[in-house]
């Protein structure tokens, strides 16, 4: 009777567990909140979301659990603009936040005789500083190995001279009118591979520069307007994308992510916070730009010190001596976290984040996992 009435116990209380875990009370008491969180918080021009949340979480990246969202309000977060107020509202024993809207939020409403007044989406508070990512958004390809289908190439130049920089004249083919003025330049870089299974996951493209069309033609003439290091012939053109930052809210992913860090910016040693890093997981291991990861640094293998007490292996023959030999027995520590980075642009299978931040320095092979 006494074995029926644990397991009957254990059955009610895995019942019970599973209740909450679908009620997200369990998830809610995970949410680490600061010391003294304001019960009010006036936004101000050039906060952003990520900082924020930092005044009412410990963990930033949990912002969207405070504001109870949906995932298609992750993904496609209401505006916030200077103005607005941040309520901490704990009156049914969850933490939450909501939003009012400031004096600006009631001029984006007023009506006037022929005129609607609305906040220009330039305005609203962005995920993170725009200034850390904005450089990256558009600027690193990832291709096949045949390179970008259709795109130019630069051919030649007015004098003889092979290197170019800001300001040279060059000639260049395929360069289609119908994709505009504005083109940047690139240089075949790295063969990115997958760190565990060396998989081709794809080539990145250099950035190098920019040039501006000033004649087009089977032969166009371009303009380099910006270099960052020298640019050659044979040199790669492509038309300039429209950048735009996707205003995501840090969410970690629905599934299991188990990847490695396969790059760092400039093809650095080890990098820190607010440098770029590159995954050997994308879109089809279900990343998408907003996803929070946390870094571990993979611990080395150490030999056991603990005395040996198992059977011998081997003894001499020669005397009744015995000599014991222990194997050799190593012990595996566990991977170490040392950060936080955040996905802003998935490819097929890569992606580019940035470091938010570190205990220690960031190393390729480092693993990034759900935090």
């Amino acid at each position: 009777m006494r074995a029926k009435s644990i397991i009957a116990s254990s059955l009610v209380s895995t019942c019970l567990l599973a209740l909450l875990l679908a009620s997200g009370v369990l998830q809610a008491q995970e949410i680490q909140l600061q010391d003294n969180p304001p019960d009010r918080y006036t936004v101000q021009k050039g906060d952003t979301l990520w900082g924020i949340a930092g005044k009412f979480l410990k963990q930033p990246w949990r912002w969207p659990d405070l504001w109870r969202m949906n995932r298609d309000q992750i993904k496609d977060p209401h505006w916030i603009y200077p103005g607005d107020v941040v309520v901490f509202d704990r009156s049914d024993g969850k933490p939450r936040l909501t939003l009012e809207r400031g004096a600006r939020g009631s001029d984006a409403t007023r009506l006037a005789p022929a005129i609607r007044v609305a906040p220009l989406a330039a305005a609203a508070i962005p995920t993170i500083p725009p200034g850390d990512i904005e450089p990256f958004l558009t600027r690193p390809i990832i291709t096949g190995p045949d390179g970008v289908p259709g795109a130019g190439k630069i051919v030649a130049a007015r004098d003889p001279r092979v290197v170019r920089g800001a300001g040279d004249a060059v000639y260049a083919v395929n360069v289609e009118e119908t994709a505009g003025t504005e083109w940047f330049i690139y240089r075949p870089a790295r063969v990115l591979r997958s760190f565990d299974s060396n998989e081709l996951l794809g080539n990145e493209l250099r950035f190098l520069g920019t040039a501006h069309v000033e004649r087009f033609g089977e032969v166009s003439t371009l303009r380099i307007t910006s270099a960052r290091e020298e640019i050659l012939f044979g040199d790669t053109v492509v038309p300039a994308p429209r950048e735009e930052l996707l205003n995501y809210v840090p969410h970690t992913p629905d599934r299991v992510v188990d990847g490695r860090i396969i790059a760092l910016a400039n093809d650095s040693v080890e990098t820190g916070r607010g440098y770029l890093v590159t995954l050997d997981r994308g879109l089809r291991d279900g990343l998408e730009v907003g996803h929070v990861l946390a870094i571990y640094h993979p611990a080395p293998v150490i030999p056991d010190p603990r005395a040996y007490e198992g059977p011998d292996i081997l003894s001499k023959l020669a005397d009744q001596t015995r000599a014991i030999v222990p194997p050799t027995r190593y012990l595996n520590l566990p991977p170490e976290r040392s950060g936080l980075l955040f996905v802003f642009r998935v490819f097929d299978r890569l992606s580019y984040a940035i470091v938010l931040n570190t205990t220690e320095p960031i190393l390729v092979g480092d693993v990034v996992r759900r935090p």
